[in-house]
Order: C-alpha cells, then structure tokens, then sequence
C-alpha cells in the first residue's frame, strides 16, 4: 500500500460503536463553579468513533510527556501547543515517574496515520503506528484542552482515521508573493486540523517565485519589484528558503509539493527568456489578472531543455513525491501541441523520481494514465476525465465552486472573485469527492485539495479571512467517513473563540452561532 492509498479503512471497522451524525457527549461540570470541560466529541475534523465516560484528566505543571525517542518530534510539537495554551513548560521523558501524571505517546502497530486517543484520571495515552497518527492525536487533544485554566480534558476514547491519504491546500504565490513567515503561519493553523499536503503554486503570467540556478533570470526579472498582479506582489523563494518551508512543513506533517504552470501561464518565464516563444521576442510584463493568452513554443527544443532543468532542480529540492506541473488554461496551446507538450513532459517528473500531478487538462494526454489529475471545474461530468480514471489516472477533488478559497463567500465580501460562485461554509461542506463526478469513483479519488488563489490577497490576514472557517469544510470532507452540518456548525461555532484567541482574522460566517 502506498501512501496515498485508501489507508487502512476496514482495519477499525470492528471497533465502531457509533456513527454521524455525532452526538457531543457533554463534558461533567467542574468543582467550584469552573467552566465545564470541552465535550470529547468537540472537534474538527470529526473522529470517526467518540466514547466519553464521564471521568476527566487535568493538566499541571508538573504533568510529563512521555515518549520514545522515535516520538521526540511529535513530543515537542506537544510541549509547544500546551505551552501556547496554558503557559506550562512540560517536561519530556522517555519514562514516566511513579503516580506521575502524564501524557503519553505511545507507538503501537496500527496504520500510520490512525490513532487512537484515551483519557483516563491518571492520564492521556495517545497510540499510533506512525508519528503521523501521533501528531493528528495531538492536533485533537489540543482542540479538547480548553481555552481557561483548570486545563481539564474530559474523559474517555477516541478511535479515528482518515477517510482520504490526501488532504491538501493550495497557496499561490505567483500573483502575489507570500513571504516564508505567512506561510509558515498558514502551515501552523493547517496542521491543526490534520491537512497534510500544501500545494505552492510558484509561476504563472505576473510572476516566478523559485530559484532555478540553470535560468537565473526567472527570479531577477520574474520575480523582481513590479511583478504580481497590479505590480505589488515581487519577490522570490531561494533555495534555501524554500528547503527550509520544507523541513518546517514536514515537523508538522504537512508535505509540500511545488507547481510549474505550463505549457500556459508562462508569460513571466517568456519576458526573462524570450527563446521561450516561438518568435523569439520577448512579450511585454504582465500585473493584470487575464489568463490563457501565453504558451510554451511546442515545437522549439530549447523548451523542453527548459522544462527539464526546471523539473531536475525542483525535483532535488523536495523530499515529497510529487512536482504539480500545471496544465490549466492553456488556451493558446491548440489541442494537439498540447497533447505532444504533456507526452513528453509527464514522463520528465518520473525521471527524476517523482509523481506528475497536474490539473484535469492533462487527462486529454495518455501519458497522464500514470499521473494524478487535479480536479478544479464545476460541472459534475467531465467524459475526458472519466476515460483516463478507466485507464488508471488517479484523483484529487477541487471542484472551484465547492473548495475554491479565493471565492467570495457573498456578494459582498471585500475579497476574491465570484466566477465559480459564491461559496459560503455550508457550499464548502456539503459535496462529496467520491461520488462528486460521474465515473470519477471514490476508488480512484486520493483526496481533496482547497485552492487559495492570490489575485486580490496581499497579507497573511487576507489569507486568514479568505481561508477560515471554510478550510475547516473541506478537511473535514477530506477526513471524515460520515458528516453531518449540524454537529459541524455547533463544532465551528465552538472553535471559533480559539482563533479569536491566536488572532486569526476569520470570515464570522452568519451561517455559524459563534460562541463568545
């Protein structure tokens, strides 16, 4: 089984003893007139099986974690969030003192990413195969530490996997550049609810974003002052920088995985090598927001040249297994010069041993029958898809007017656009990938991804208003087997003080009761 296979869904199966839509369990009420503890069940995305039993586990500052050294990662990211919450600096240790109280991280021989979360008087005990199931068992222990002292958890299990191996967000960076620290800052809320893929979208029309050392002058004149949509979105990731996102990602479980848009989208990498269209003349800069006018020079060897260095160092530079090679919009490529560029650029990323990715265009090419196909249009049919899903191309689900980010949520919201729809919470929570296009089965669905474009953002605060709380949807369609509005929205509305807290400028969507 690979790591985007369907994981270990029936392994569990055995053990549920309840189903969605969840019923939040109310936590006991505590001595001396302190706030209740949060309900087990309270959190996003939902567990797959919640039993509270009525006991509760307090926190101190003479609680330990205690962990293997395979675990010391997952311990520390632990350490971080109970410092953040509470002020307490726990103690990490491979053995636990006797009658201490503890937090455990115990790995066991159950999938990667499932975990199982127990709450007991004595203490937590969070178990997994996998340091990544640790770490979404310490993702949902977070969510139940509550935002006051006394730092109760309430008592009981929580048996949970994910529906999808695949559950990613998109940021673009070419429209406008977002510097490493915003989006390290958006790797930190991500994580929290256990999205473990984010896709950096590093080139388009108005902007390149990534060093490449064989053309230098993608990013001196690519991603130079004056580029980015209304000219005020320049700037670049080095090298460094970029390896750097990477192994910040990778401590919080989250994979990066790169975009180079072509054979369209190319209108920068054409202004800094004129070679690179068919005429040799090099087009003007654009900053404004039209797409599908540029293209690749199909014919020219010099840009396959191109493509492959792009492609080797990119492929160098990320641990992950993926390289996203665009694909969208490319309407001044005609249809066979498309279809030759895709035949021979897909195979590319397997020489260099990573997975082509690309959006749902590239199904038109039968070299995409061993690549991975982002779907990103709104209808519910798309036969060209369908035909390559029978020939083996696999899936992830981004259809526009459910998961796109950058989409308004009502006419009058300050920013995005609306060409897709509006999309309020509920749009983005009730749609199913697996059965979302015909002939597009749940068995060929890898997961979901939630595209951010950046043509009005200019600020990590724009990111934050655009993103949350719908992100919130999407990961749980992306992690929940079974869902239900009601039981999400009482959820929402209850986490909704932990971003007030953290100083998370969300949407107050009017579709939640938020609580004070």
């Amino acid at each position: 089984m690979t790591m985007y296979g369907r994981g270990m869904r029936n392994r569990l199966a055995v053990l549920l003893v309840c189903a969605l839509p969840l019923t939040l369990v109310p936590a006991p009420a505590l001595a001396g007139g302190a706030p209740p503890a949060v309900a087990l069940g309270s959190v996003i995305p939902a567990p797959v099986e919640v039993r509270a039993d009525g006991t509760s586990f307090r926190v101190t500052p003479r609680t330990v974690v205690v962990a293997p050294a395979s675990a010391r990662p997952v311990a520390d990211r632990l350490v971080e969030a109970v410092r953040e919450a509470t002020g307490y600096r726990l103690a990490v240790v491979r053995h636990a003192p006797r009658h201490a109280s503890a937090i455990t991280l115990a790995p066991d021989r159950s999938g990667g990413e499932d975990y199982q979360l127990s709450v007991g008087r004595k203490g937590v005990t969070i178990r997994s195969g996998g340091n990544s199931g640790l770490f979404n068992g310490v993702q949902t222990l977070r969510q139940l530490l509550p935002l006051e002292a006394p730092w109760i958890v309430a008592g009981g299990t929580i048996v949970d996997r994910p529906r999808f191996a695949y559950r990613g967000v998109h940021l673009d960076l070419a429209r406008h550049y977002h510097t490493p620290d915003e989006v390290k800052q958006y790797i930190d809320e991500i994580s929290q609810f256990k999205v473990n893929h984010l896709h950096l979208h590093l080139s388009d029309d108005q902007g390149w974003r990534i060093q490449i050392d064989s053309w230098p002058r993608l990013t001196s004149v690519g991603g130079a002052a004056g580029t980015g949509v209304d000219g005020v979105g320049g700037g670049f990731l080095t090298k460094a920088q970029y390896r750097d996102l990477v192994r910040y990602a990778a401590a919080r479980f989250v994979t990066i995985v790169p975009e180079i848009d072509m054979p369209g989208h190319v209108n920068a990498a054409q202004v800094a090598y004129p070679e690179l269209t068919c005429d040799g003349v090099a087009p003007p800069p654009r900053t404004d927001t039209a797409v599908g006018y540029s293209s690749l020079c199909i014919g020219k060897e010099v840009t396959y040249q191109f493509v492959e260095d792009v492609i080797r160092e990119l492929a160098a530079l990320t641990p992950g297994p993926l390289i996203h090679i665009g694909g969208d919009e490319a309407h001044a490529t005609s249809q066979a010069d498309y279809v030759a560029f895709q035949q021979r650029v897909l195979p590319l990323v397997g020489k260099y041993g990573k997975k082509a990715y690309g959006w749902n265009e590239i199904t038109q090419a039968p070299a995409s029958h061993t690549a991975i196909a982002q779907y990103w249009n709104t209808g519910r049919t798309d036969p060209t898809l369908a035909a390559a899903v029978a020939a083996g191309t696999k899936v992830i689900m981004s259809p526009a007017n459910r998961a796109y980010l950058d989409m308004k949520y009502d006419p009058s919201t300050r920013l995005g656009l609306s060409w897709a729809g509006y999309i309020e919470v509920r749009t983005a929570y009730d749609w199913d990938p697996g059965t979302h296009v015909a002939g597009v089965p749940e068995s060929a669905v890898l997961g979901v991804e939630a595209p951010l474009w950046s043509e009005t953002l200019r600020s990590i605060e724009d990111i934050e208003f655009m993103a949350f709380p719908r992100l919130t949807a999407i990961a749980e369609v992306g992690w929940s087997p079974s869902r239900d509005w009601e039981s999400f929205r009482t959820r929402l509305g209850a986490y909704g003080p932990r971003w007030t807290a953290r100083g998370v400028g969300f949407y107050p969507s009017p579709q939640i009761d938020w609580a004070g």
